[in-house]
């Protein structure tokens, strides 16, 4: 019954980096199809596994645990940001602004999540 109750739900966080693994996907295709397999692998483990951690975290065993997973998330939009940053100063590369801008909104949604989770701790 509470699997349904979540199913039906919208998740912010979980629909924003759910859709961004999907662009992720799409633009590291885009990178292979250029050659550029290194920097593609990166970004796609990096980019798919934020939602991934965020996924994760939605069946944390306690709050700490939670923001624990969560804090993971952000250090992995941290890790694409570098990467995308690299490919936008990069000579013969393509770059895709949208995923820079999305990454952004992701990490500030993230510490928002954190802090509240936190400050809801010390209550």
């Amino acid at each position: 019954m509470e699997e349904e109750i979540r199913q039906e739900k919208s998740n912010i966080i979980l629909d924003m980096t759910f859709n961004y693994a999907l662009q992720v996907i799409a633009y590291t295709e885009q990178l292979e199809s250029a050659k550029k397999y290194v920097i593609a692998k990166q970004l796609f483990r990096s980019g798919t596994s934020v939602g991934a951690n965020v996924r994760e975290a939605q069946y944390a065993e306690s709050k700490v645990d939670f923001i624990h997973k969560l804090k993971i998330a952000e250090k992995e939009a941290n890790e694409t940001e570098y990467w995308l940053m690299l490919c936008k100063q990069s000579q013969n590369f393509p770059f895709e602004e949208k995923l820079l801008t999305d990454i952004l909104a992701i990490k500030k949604v993230l510490s928002r999540i954190i802090t509240t989770t936190k400050q809801s701790l010390s209550k």
